[in-house]
């Protein structure tokens, strides 16, 4: 291969990075404002678009399962929410979440994201499916605990399920701030590998924190 063909090929790899990079940061830092059902769906919409483009890269993938997973949340908790509508959008973000796993496999972050996944399914009536998906939570959790014991939305999402479990099924506020506290520690000690590695979670942590102070 001779120099101009090399730096050619370099020039252009470099571009495409960074045409990625570009389209990705924004979106990336609009996880941690959007707070709206339809933000949700949109901003998943624009890294389905974005992976789709990629097709090698996994995490436009892994932000596009998680907005979808927040959106099912969204409406879960709004009035008449928690029907078959939410079952459709946690298969949606099960099959891009598997598009990311087939290319970042035994990551800390995709386990957190199906444990996600789980709960939004047990949300459609927690008395008949705690069993089935209650324990399919919990393992994924298990697992990205030990992916990364140092992975604050691990403990995150170990406190938001404290912190709405009532007390007679295991539930603790108490416990719960502990994990958040946890939680920001790890978030002020650790650094994310690059800028759209995910980071999300600090703001809701600290919501909740202020819900049990």
């Amino acid at each position: 291969m001779s120099f101009l063909i090399l730096f050619a090929f370099t020039f252009s790899a470099n571009a495409q990075n960074d045409k990625y990079m570009s389209a990705m940061v924004p979106k990336v830092a609009a996880v941690d404002t959007t707070v709206s059902s339809t933000g949700w769906l949109e901003l998943g919409n624009s890294f389905e678009r974005i992976a789709e483009s990629e097709k090698t890269q996994w995490l436009p993938y892994y932000y596009a399962a998680l907005c979808n997973v927040m959106n099912g949340y969204m409406l879960s908790n709004a009035p008449g929410g928690g029907t078959a509508q939410s079952d459709q959008i946690a298969d949606k973000a099960e099959v891009l979440l598997n598009k990311a796993e087939a290319m970042e496999k035994e990551n800390s972050d995709i386990y957190c994201i199906k444990k996600m996944i789980a709960t939004l399914r047990m949300m459609v009536d927690p008395q008949t499916r705690y069993q089935t998906y209650g324990a399919t939570a919990a393992e994924a959790l298990a697992k990205a605990k030990t992916l990364n014991p140092k992975n604050p939305r691990v403990y995150f999402l170990e406190g938001q399920d404290k912190f709405f479990t009532p007390e007679q099924f295991g539930g603790s506020k108490t416990e719960a701030k502990a994990l958040f506290e946890e939680s920001l520690i790890l978030y002020a000690s650790g650094k994310p590998a690059s800028p759209i590695d995910p980071q999300w979670g600090k703001r809701q942590v600290n919501y909740f924190l202020a819900q049990v102070k």
